[in-house]
């Protein structure tokens, strides 16, 4: 595996910790966005298959996972974290000036990832959502009316049908594996109506893969998000038989492969 370091930043509402694993002379910068309730240490694969290919990679905590501050999975405006994101981002510029961005978000981190390329796509080379809490997610509209939470843990085996996936979950002290917050609840309807009426990212080439199986982000519900930012190069990938962590799945190296196929198209583009 690629190495990785460790640094902080003081992020909108306390610190965050972001890990990097650097490359050499890298031909773009990939920024990870990681989903609700888990932490970039989760990507370990995905980086330094990035890292082969050619990247530096950048990934944060978002506030209130993993390793940064604040209250677990308390997240009460996404844009903050889309803010936090950003501070990333100029961090990694700074190290490597002129050098190309892919931003890479993975469920609720596609849902920062799509709010993210609204606000700052026109200085992004590329934009990848996994498996995005984008569109309708009807988690949001069963749980919110609900007076008190159901403290019901998620379901391993929904991650991947690769066993191991599950129970590395399972056993992994920074996941989350308590109820939803209600003020996160809250957010995440917000910002999933705040992405729907911004409407299309023009030009920002955009690659979509997901689970035709994924019961966590049911295909259906984020194919509605997508059809209301899609802009002017979409492509998109469904893997027959996959669940919600394509990136983790049985199938995980054609997930890759089709990741850095589409990076390699984007920058041998002459608009790069």
């Amino acid at each position: 595996m690629a190495e990785s370091r460790e640094h902080q930043f003081n992020g909108t509402r306390g610190v965050n910790v972001v890990r990097e694993w650097p490359h050499p002379d890298p031909r773009y910068v990939a920024l990870l966005v990681h989903g609700y309730g888990e932490h970039i240490g989760r990507y370990e694969h995905v980086a330094d298959t990035l890292v082969r290919h050619g990247a530096a990679v950048y990934g944060p905590d978002h506030m209130g996972h993993g390793r940064s501050a604040g209250e677990r999975v308390l997240i009460e405006d996404f844009e903050d974290v889309v803010t936090d994101v950003h501070t990333v981002e100029q961090q990694a510029r700074a190290d490597h000036p002129g050098v190309p961005v892919v931003l890479i978000g993975h469920s609720m981190g596609g849902l920062i990832a799509a709010r993210y390329a609204q606000r700052h796509g026109a200085g992004l080379a590329a934009l990848v959502l996994s498996g995005p809490v984008i569109g309708v997610w009807e988690v949001v509209d069963t749980l919110l009316p609900l007076d008190e939470l159901p403290d019901t843990p998620l379901d391993p085996a929904t991650l991947s049908r690769d066993p191991a996936v599950g129970a590395a979950y399972a056993a992994d002290p920074l996941v989350w594996h308590g109820p939803f917050k209600r003020p996160t609840l809250r957010a995440l309807a917000t910002t999933l109506e705040t992405i729907t009426k911004a409407g299309s990212l023009g030009p920002l080439p955009t690659l979509w893969i997901h689970g035709a199986d994924d019961q966590l982000v049911p295909l259906a519900g984020s194919r509605t998000g997508i059809d209301a930012v899609r802009g002017d190069d979409l492509t998109e990938r469904i893997y027959p038989e996959a669940r919600h962590e394509v990136f983790n799945e049985t199938n995980h190296d054609e997930v890759l492969a089709d990741v850095t196929a589409f990076i390699d198209r984007v920058l041998t583009s002459p608009d790069v």
